[in-house]
């Protein structure tokens, strides 16, 4: 109906400009909230998909849990229709097409009967080709030979038919990689205090501990999830830069990410629900200690960096990683110590100190420069606006550019020092046969 015919029959009626992307980020809000029925949870443009295999019991049966998440959902303001079946796409069109509420396994060919063929998911085209010839309900087709009904309305009806009634296997896409180890906690009444919180992660560190060292495993990510009763969702994640499961050293990395927090963990009317799951894991053998009770050093150098990690954020603590190259700029990094957890790490071979400087400039500088040529080094070069001469040179050393990274000058590179005893790295980037005039910089510094 127009908007102008709407108006006329209801003046007093309510409009609002539609906004598609709010309503998708109002959508993964949602989404996050029922997580609290189970971590395989799939948004789509107007709704969610849940699977809730082995997740039922923990409410009650799945009745329980379909009214449970339907009555919250509407006291947060939301009218909600939803639907269980033994296939994704007997729920997605039984609750929008028929009442609401839970068909057994098997038991979906006579609810989807009795629904238009809108309900299989189709594209408009192919409902209004359906309609035009008369079948207008899924029990008219579920019996038709299917060749006919592929040659003339495509494969993707037959498709979801048996994506439908089971015969063909459908899986969701969750927005989140399901955690491998999970224990969470209900609450009876919501709690807001920040000793309940740390009582409550309490807890299910040690329920997950037991479960990880059931299996031989370590955390090394780890998520605590706090779920509010209006619905907000709160998640504070965690690194480790060791597999770790005790208990005591889980505490203490969520305490630190707690203290960087301050008073910005907002509790609202309180939560009703608490998770801590291990979304990265890997094998933790024990470790045997010394007679004298000491255990690995390089242990408690991993608890320091995942404790300054929690407090600061993983990105901060860094480590200088080497890369296999002879340009001195590109021959190191620093990349987050988080993302070097657990991969092996090779001997660098140790660096002659005579040959590199102590300090190396991020970008060289230029400089101007008197030499002899073609290959002479530095009498004298002009940095910052100030001359400096050079009474001992060597070099060149010669560095030759990366032929697989794309052509490039040479690089004629000399240790100079000036008549007060400064050590200098230069370097000129280029050949005479290469450029009419190369141009020259200082790379560095020696101590």
């Amino acid at each position: 109906m127009g908007l102008a015919d709407a108006r006329a029959m209801i003046p007093t009626l309510a409009v609002a400009d539609e906004d598609p992307n709010a309503d998708l980020t109002l959508l993964d809000e949602i989404a996050d909230w029922a997580e609290r029925y189970t971590p395989l949870v799939a948004r789509g443009s107007d709704g969610l998909m849940l699977d809730i295999t082995g997740c039922a019991h923990l409410f009650g049966g799945e009745e329980a849990l379909l009214a449970d998440c339907l009555a919250r959902l509407l006291t947060q303001g939301f009218l909600a229709r939803g639907a269980i079946a033994d296939t994704p796409g007997a729920a997605w069109a039984i609750a929008r097409f028929a009442e609401t509420g839970v068909t057994g396994p098997g038991a979906a060919l006579p609810v989807l009967a009795s629904l238009p063929v809108a309900a299989l998911r189709l594209e408009a085209e192919t409902v209004s080709a359906l309609n035009r010839v008369g079948l207008k309900r899924i029990g008219q087709i579920v019996d038709a030979p299917r060749a006919p009904l592929a040659a003339r309305f495509g494969s993707l009806l037959l498709r979801r038919l048996d994506q439908a009634l089971g015969r063909e296997e459908e899986a969701i896409d969750p927005r989140r990689p399901p955690p491998v180890f999970i224990a969470e906690r209900r609450f009876a009444e919501p709690i807001a205090r920040e000793e309940d919180v740390s009582a409550a992660l309490t807890s299910l560190a040690a329920t997950l501990a037991a479960s990880l060292e059931r299996h031989g495993e370590g955390a090394r990510r780890l998520e605590y999830a706090l779920f509010r009763v209006d619905g907000a969702v709160t998640r504070i994640t965690v690194g480790a830069t060791r597999p770790l499961r005790s208990p005591k050293l889980i505490l203490a990395l969520f305490r630190e990410k707690f203290a960087s927090f301050g008073d910005d963990l907002d509790a609202g009317f309180g939560f009703d629900m608490a998770r801590l799951s291990a979304a990265a894991t890997a094998p933790a053998d024990p470790l045997q200690t010394d007679l004298i009770g000491d255990g690995d050093p390089a242990a408690d150098i991993a608890g320091l960096v995942d404790r300054i990690g929690a407090r600061l954020g993983e990105d901060r603590v860094t480590a200088l990683v080497e890369h296999p190259t002879h340009i001195p700029e590109r021959a190191e990094s620093f990349v987050p110590q988080a993302a070097l957890a657990g991969q092996p790490r090779a001997a660098a071979p140790p660096p002659d100190s005579a040959l590199r400087p102590l300090r190396l400039f991020a970008h060289p500088e230029p400089i101007v420069v008197t030499a002899e040529i073609p290959d002479g080094p530095p009498a004298q070069f002009r940095w910052r606006r100030a001359l400096y001469r050079v009474i001992r040179a060597e070099g060149p050393e010669r560095i030759a550019a990366e032929w697989w990274n794309g052509i490039g000058p040479t690089r004629d590179y000399f240790r100079v020092e000036d008549e007060a005893g400064r050590r200098f790295w230069l370097y000129r980037d280029g050949l005479f046969s290469e450029a009419a005039e190369p141009q020259w910089y200082v790379h560095g510094l020696f101590a």
